[in-house]
């Protein structure tokens, strides 16, 4: 009855414009990924060629080339904000459910505001005009992140120690996934049994090649750390690219791609019936 009553204060604290932010932040989080999933699948069908770029900048210059490009481009990075705000506010007043309060879960919540704040700053900025913001290459700012931060004293270990992190995240995110952790967070009972079977789909199998990509990319970047080569890391293009270039060829990027596009598909499931 007390942490009933808790996650009712953490609710009526953050109010009904947090939700609608949230809902909003995880629609756009749905365009990003059923776009770089896209972008993915021709990659894989075009063996690398066509210049496309399968990461964050690559969905947001896809967008803009729509018609009301623009406009669509400004919505996806207004529900970004609204993820970055709904984030801040689980880190202040705890997210819904029986752990939304404990410190761990406020940290991660302030972790994933900060990475969201530099995303939809990043996608406003070429909304606004800046084009070499918003569709920035992902594998150029890795690279060059990692350039500068070897360059400082300890920053071998930094970056391995980031790297480390990204990996094992991406092993959480799989293995929640294939769990099926995320029921805890939907309002299952507004589900038909359908419904609830086709989220599952797309939760386990989206989420499980999205745990896959950062692992992977994890990796890289200790690879780079322990040879001291800043050109080992590597963004999420370069890391989808790697795919094909395994011993399955495109199919292999074929099947993270599709992963991509049904984890898309999941945050529109979730922006409907996650409990924010």
């Amino acid at each position: 009855m007390g942490q009933w009553a808790n996650d009712s204060d953490a609710r009526a604290a953050r109010g009904k414009g947090t939700a609608v932010a949230a809902r909003a932040g995880l629609a756009a989080r749905g365009v990003i990924y059923l776009l770089v999933g896209v972008l993915a699948l021709r990659i894989a069908h075009n063996g690398g060629d066509g210049g496309e770029q399968a990461d964050r900048g690559g969905a947001v210059q896809e967008l803009a080339e729509k018609p009301f490009g623009q406009v669509l481009v400004w919505a996806v990075g207004i529900g970004l904000i609204g993820m970055a705000l709904w984030r801040l506010s689980e880190a202040v007043f705890g997210a819904a459910g029986p752990d939304g309060r404990k410190a761990r879960a406020r940290l991660l919540s302030a972790v994933r505001f900060v990475f969201y704040s530099v995303v939809a700053g990043s996608v406003i900025a070429f909304a606004a005009g800046e084009r070499g913001s918003g569709a920035g290459s992902t594998d150029e700012q890795s690279k060059d992140i990692t350039a500068r931060v070897l360059g400082w004293p300890a920053g071998q270990a930094l970056v391995i120690c980031a790297g480390a992190a990204l990996a094992g995240a991406g092993v959480w995110i799989a293995v929640r996934a294939a769990l099926r952790t995320y029921r805890r967070q939907l309002n299952l009972w507004d589900m038909s049994e359908g419904t609830r079977r086709t989220v599952d789909v797309l939760g386990v199998a989206g989420g499980v090649c999205r745990g896959l990509l950062f692992a992977t990319a994890g990796g890289f970047a200790i690879q780079a750390a322990v040879a001291y080569d800043p050109d080992r890391a590597k963004g999420l293009d370069d890391t989808l690219r790697t795919f094909a270039g395994t011993p399955a060829g495109p199919w292999l990027l074929t099947v993270v791609a599709v992963g991509l596009v049904l984890f898309g598909l999941f945050s529109f499931a979730m922006a409907r019936w996650r409990n924010v």
